[in-house]
């Protein structure tokens, strides 16, 4: 592995379509807001989260610092900062074909 690489970045290469992946930190309020904001359109599209805590992994945290929340369907970044719900929903239908 290189150092511009964490063992995250491979469990994002082997995720699904309906993996929807969140990075964030504790206390992060934007983070929150994201979670709470795409949960009913996980739940309407039986999508699975995983919360990913950037402080855990000194890659990450580096990649990412203060850019979050930062949201991937998939293998494929959805969103960043802000959640597009329209977007999101659209993201998450293309995801499913």
């Amino acid at each position: 592995m290189s150092a511009n690489n964490s063992p995250e970045d491979a469990r994002l290469a082997g995720c699904g379509p309906r993996d929807v992946t969140l990075y964030s930190r504790p206390g992060c309020h934007l983070c929150e807001e994201a979670k709470a904001a795409i949960a009913p359109l996980l739940r309407e599209f039986g999508a699975a989260l995983y919360e990913v805590n950037i402080d855990d992994d000194a890659v990450l945290k580096e990649r990412y610092g203060w850019d979050i929340p930062v949201i991937f369907v998939g293998q494929h970044k959805a969103a960043k900062h802000r959640v597009d719900l329209a977007q999101f929903r659209r993201q998450l239908g293309e995801a499913q074909r």
